[in-house]
């Protein structure tokens, strides 16, 4: 045993050498595997503040609890909640993108140990689906690495089919926060036998903008029986928001 061991020793700081862990914002030569650089790590802004009960937009000022911002407060959405590990900056996009585009799986693990903290003990972890024909060209549904990795680390539920994007949907980069809710109105279902009655769901995506996304998945789950849905993201886009007073 203790030859075996001396020689796996071996093996893996050859293998160091050779392939050092590296920064997933930069590329930077680093310490440890899914570890930032100094540079990198500093520009991550995470989002521990006060914030809307319902969509977690940040609020400058402490609010007090269940205190929302104008935009819920004017039209409420389908969801009970929402956190996001970080604001959508540089480091956060470069992260994002090389997990969707790149095919750099491994980043999901990186998001998820950021994200972990957030994800509450009685909920049933659920991707946001793409459609099959995106995730033939991908390889993989990044959302779905995400919740598998968010599911090893917490140990919570993990739902990976349970939604279906039976309708594919163009990009919704550039489209303004109407045309987003039109384009994945009715793109979701929830897979035939699956049973989610009072099941609190907490929906895993990368990247939240306007929410028009989870929010058209959220009312396709609470339409099946979901008690509550939550939404849980990497990284999210920070609009100037405050509470409504």
């Amino acid at each position: 045993m203790g030859a075996l061991a001396t020689i796996w020793r071996a093996g893996d700081a050859v293998v160091r050498y050779a392939l050092p862990p590296r920064c997933p914002g930069c590329g930077v030569v680093t310490q440890d595997d899914h570890s930032f650089c100094l540079a990198c790590w500093s520009a991550l802004d995470f989002l521990d503040g006060p914030a809307c009960a319902t969509c977690g937009e940040p609020f400058e000022l402490a609010a007090g609890p269940g205190a929302l911002c104008g935009a819920c407060h004017a039209d409420p959405p389908p969801i009970s909640g929402m956190r996001a590990a970080v604001a959508y900056g540089e480091t956060a996009r470069k992260l994002a993108l090389r997990l969707k585009y790149a095919r750099r799986p491994g980043v999901a693990k990186t998001m998820a140990a950021l994200m972990r903290r957030h994800v509450p003990a009685d909920a049933l972890l659920v991707p946001v689906p793409l459609h099959r024909w995106r995730l033939w060209r991908r390889g993989y549904n990044q959302a779905a690495l995400m919740a598998r990795a968010l599911g090893r680390m917490s140990g919570a539920e993990v739902a990976v089919d349970l939604l279906e994007r039976h309708r594919a949907t163009p990009s919704l980069r550039g489209l303004g926060p109407k045309q987003r809710q039109r384009t994945v109105q009715g793109a979701f279902a929830i897979r035939a036998g699956a049973e989610i009655k009072g099941r609190h769901v907490l929906l895993i995506d990368d990247v939240y903008t306007t929410g028009a996304t989870v929010n058209a998945c959220a009312r396709t789950l609470r339409r099946a029986g979901a008690g509550t849905v939550s939404v849980l993201c990497w990284a999210r886009v920070v609009r100037d928001a405050g509470p409504v007073r």
